[in-house]
């Protein structure tokens, strides 16, 4: 039975162990039992520039119940905290027995709500079983109304964590009315970490604007494989390409007061399967792993980065048949142990495949012991909640380890508390607009062809199917650069993009651009072939001046395409 004397003694311990060693060893690390529970009084005076301090503070204050509402993150269903249609209710209702997010809020004290939505080419569309994305208006209403719910509980005192997927590309959340960024890919083909933190520190205060304190990015995933779940959510082939742009993803994000979360360790992008659906099989070496996988989430946690995304993988060289986010030995010996992070661990979402193995209540126990701090998206929030106070009850799952991951988790909250927040008026504005747009143009590469001038006129933009909205925004771009664009005839320029396979190239392109993975280029027949790996409208834009012949294509393919070289142009 819980007590506010056992509650102080346990924090206590808790506290003595993040302060005197930065953290423990592992999540199950035995710690030394007082011998006497200590008075609620003996916890030390938290100051505010100790999150650390104030997180075990707080702990020594909660309940069990209210332990275990901090380490879930589930989704909701709703575009308002407090009002919702009734579909959303009847999903509230099977996903948690309650009807509005804010409701969900209360009744398990939740530590954070993640917000989900849905994307055109979005390889992680599987799992948006609801979106809460429809401005960003209304997300800074929402979040604001999950605030003064969360307000309320007994963990209040600690910024609620409102999360999202906002990687840029293609998993990009919140599409309308923000900056978009290029996508990672491109970030690895420009190689400047100083424009990608620049461009990461834009979006972070627009996220921070609209309550957003926790972005499940950047991907530190290589991508060794030709995966198309992971593919230009990458940042290329080569830990030396992805890992300086990790950290300045990890640095321009934390710099506004949003917290990082890399993914996926150990590394999805050694395996082209999907975890969403499978188990994927990562049966490279050890060494391998060491050598390739590992690098950039060490550079993400030497930035320091708050968290890390554990991923639905079998890492048969480790843990073989256990899916990392349940692997102890990945999760404590290799992540905290090897790697030094002593941040929050955060599951991928539990309703993918691999983690539904279990039930709901006996997989959120599992991930803990594990070495997870933070449950994301349980496919039944009741249901964990029960199963995690059940474990509690019959030992499975120590109060201790419990104890570990909410100050974990609480310390990340005080470290995000003492940023202001942005008004939204600062949201697509000039100056996070140009961060975007050097990004963009320092990514375009040519891989076949003459290195810059103008392509001859009058151009006119084809492409793939159901690419409207991108030939509306190269055209725009093209008119603005003074380049003519018409309807029929003229020097084609054929653009492919997110799934496109040698069907969907043109054989009389004078020009073939691929706007995501470049791969395809290799079946090209266009005498020049460019790659901007993203189709954002600062991509068209950079794109519009190469071909305007305003502008060299500088970048470097951060992926090998067969047959083709990383840039025609020399440096």
């Amino acid at each position: 039975m819980s007590i506010p004397s056992r509650r102080s003694a346990v924090a206590l311990a808790a506290l003595t162990a993040l302060l005197a060693a930065g953290c423990s060893d592992g999540p199950d690390r035995p710690r030394p039992a007082p011998s006497a529970p200590a008075p609620s009084s003996a916890a030390p005076a938290p100051t505010a520039a100790d999150p650390a301090a104030r997180a075990a503070a707080l702990v020594a204050t909660l309940s069990d119940e209210d332990l275990v509402g901090q380490v879930l993150m589930p989704y909701a269903y709703g575009s308002s905290a407090t009002e919702v249609s009734a579909g959303s209710a009847a999903g509230n209702r099977a996903l948690a027995g309650v009807d509005t997010p804010a409701e969900m809020v209360a009744k398990y004290r939740l530590g954070g709500v993640i917000l989900v939505g849905f994307s055109a080419d979005d390889p992680t569309s599987g799992n948006q079983e609801t979106t809460n994305v429809d401005s960003p208006k209304q997300v800074r209403a929402l979040t604001d109304g999950l605030r003064a719910a969360a307000g309320k509980l007994p963990a209040g005192a600690a910024p609620f964590l409102v999360g999202t997927d906002q990687e840029y590309g293609v998993v990009t959340r919140v599409t309308d009315g923000v900056t978009q960024l290029p996508s990672p890919l491109a970030a690895g083909a420009a190689g400047n970490p100083a424009l990608t933190e620049a461009a990461w520190r834009a979006a972070g205060a627009e996220l921070a604007a609209m309550g957003i304190n926790l972005d499940f990015a950047p991907v530190a995933d290589v991508l060794a494989t030709r995966s198309t779940v992971i593919g230009s959510r990458s940042f290329g082939a080569t830990p030396a390409t992805a890992s300086p742009q990790v950290a300045g993803a990890v640095r321009g994000l934390q710099a506004e007061g949003v917290g990082a979360a890399v993914k996926h360790f150990p590394g999805h992008g050694l395996t082209a399967a999907d975890s969403h659906t499978d188990l994927p099989v990562v049966g490279q070496s050890r060494a391998v792993l060491d050598r390739t996988a590992f690098p950039p989430f060490r550079a993400g946690i030497d930035a320091g980065a708050m968290a890390v995304m554990s991923a639905h993988l079998n890492v048969k060289a480790v843990d073989p048949g256990t899916p990392a986010t349940f692997s102890r030995k990945l999760l404590t010996d290799v992540l905290r142990g090897q790697l030094g992070f002593q941040g929050v661990v955060i599951t991928d979402g539990m309703n993918m495949a691999p983690a539904k193995k279990w039930s709901p209540g006996e997989a959120a126990v599992r991930a803990l012991n594990a070495g997870n701090d933070l449950i994301l998206m349980t496919p039944n929030v009741g249901q964990a909640y029960d199963g995690l106070r059940a474990a509690l009850k019959d030992g499975s799952l120590s109060r201790a380890r419990l104890v570990e991951a909410v100050t974990r988790v609480l310390t990340m909250k005080f470290r995000l508390a003492g940023h202001p927040q942005p008004a939204l008026s600062t949201l697509a504005g000039a100056e996070h607009r140009k961060a975007a747009v050097d990004l963009a143009a320092a990514a375009v590469t040519v891989l076949r062809g003459r290195c810059g001038g103008a392509v001859a006129g009058p151009i006119r933009v084809t492409s793939s199917g159901g690419r409207d909205r991108t030939r509306a925004a190269l055209t725009e771009a093209l008119t603005a650069a003074g380049v003519k664009v018409v309807s029929s005839g003229g020097t084609v320029v054929h653009l492919v993009g997110y799934g496109d396979g040698a069907k969907d190239l043109r054989a009389d392109a004078a020009v073939t651009v691929a706007m995501d993975t470049p791969y395809v280029l290799s079946g090209a027949k266009s005498p020049t072939v460019l790659a901007t790996y993203s189709s954002t409208p600062a991509s068209m834009t950079a794109l519009a001046a190469v071909l305007a012949g305003k502008a060299r294509p500088t970048g470097r393919s951060p992926v090998p395409v067969s047959g083709l070289p990383a840039t025609t142009c020399k440096a």
